[in-house]
Parts: C-alpha cells; sequence; structure tokens
C-alpha cells in the first residue's frame, strides 16, 4: 500500500503543473511519504534546491515575499497581526506540481489586490520546520488569509475558484 502511494505521489509530483487534469488531486500530502516520526522533514526527499531571494519580492511583484527564515517568519506574523495588514501566508514546495499550477495565479491577483501582502513559504526551508508543525502544514499548497489581524479562511489544495472567490470576498 505504501509503495504504490509514493508511486502515485512521486507521478504527480513530477507532472507539469498546468497540465494536470481537473480530476487529478489537488493537494500533495506529505502523510503519503512520511516517517512517524516528523512528517514535514521526511518530505525534503524530493524537494529540489531553488534559488531565492530572501524575504524579498519574487517575480517582479511588490506585495509577494518570499519568507526563508524562522525570523522573517516571526516578522511576517507580526506584521499581520499587530498592523493588521490584510495578507496571505501561501506554503508552497518547489517540488509540488499544484503549487507550481497555483503561483501564477497568485502572482496574477497579486496586481488586482495590491494592499495585500502574500508571504511565500517554502516548506522545505529547515529552519521553519517547528512553525510548520506548530500550525499543523501537513500538505501542500495552503493559503492562510489573514484579515484586520486574525485568520479569517484557509484553503487547501489547488482550487483556483475559490481562490479568486476568497479574495474578492475578504479584500475588495
Amino acid at each position: 500500500m505504501r509503495s504504490s502511494s509514493i508511486n502515485i505521489l512521486r507521478r504527480l509530483i513530477n507532472s507539469s503543473g498546468p497540465g494536470l487534469s481537473r480530476q487529478s488531486a489537488t493537494v500533495c500530502r506529505m502523510t503519503l511519504i512520511s516517517s512517524p516520526f516528523h512528517p514535514v522533514m521526511s518530505a525534503r526527499l524530493f524537494a529540489s534546491s531553488v534559488p531565492s531571494r530572501a524575504f524579498s519580492s519574487s517575480s517582479g511583484s511588490e506585495n509577494i515575499c518570499l519568507v526563508n527564515t524562522k525570523e522573517q517568519f516571526a516578522i511576517a506574523r507580526t506584521k499581520i497581526e499587530v498592523d493588521s495588514a490584510p495578507a496571505i501566508l501561501y506554503f508552497t514546495a518547489a517540488w509540488c506540481g499544484p503549487c507550481r499550477f497555483m503561483s501564477p495565479v497568485l502572482e496574477s491577483l497579486s496586481g488586482k489586490y495590491p494592499d495585500v501582502t502574500i508571504y511565500k513559504i517554502d516548506i522545505d526551508q529547515e529552519n521553519i520546520q517547528d512553525k510548520l508543525l506548530e500550525l499543523r502544514i501537513d500538505s501542500v499548497p495552503r493559503l492562510h488569509f489573514f484579515k484586520d489581524g486574525k485568520k479569517v479562511d484557509e484553503i487547501i489544495g489547488a482550487d483556483v475558484g475559490r481562490l479568486k472567490y476568497t479574495m474578492e470576498k475578504l479584500y475588495e
């Protein structure tokens, strides 16, 4: 059972993001490949190293920030809670096909909602694993939506329609 689940997951991971059919799984469940001791850490088996700029905007979007360290994660959370800034925590991974599908959609929506800061968090960063466990991040893509300093919604999986609806409902 476990080896067949891993093979299915590997095929999903190796498929190209936009080429996924609507019937394909939209969530990469790390629990299929996890050890009983540390589910997020063992998912690193499939991770690839991707260069990124620390806590800066990605792809030229001013309101998308890459979070690469525990300190940057703490700053982002403080900014969200204290400043009551509208924000999204976007948990992703380089190896995740559905995440690669969602990233350009989020980038496009970031232009429509310039006041919403999107914090893009790669779950394979070693120094934020304890925060991921604390937040119970066990699958990607996962988005936490914040308004007035409080978490108001969450999306698990690559549901573009729900993403657009949620952003429109919360941030317009």
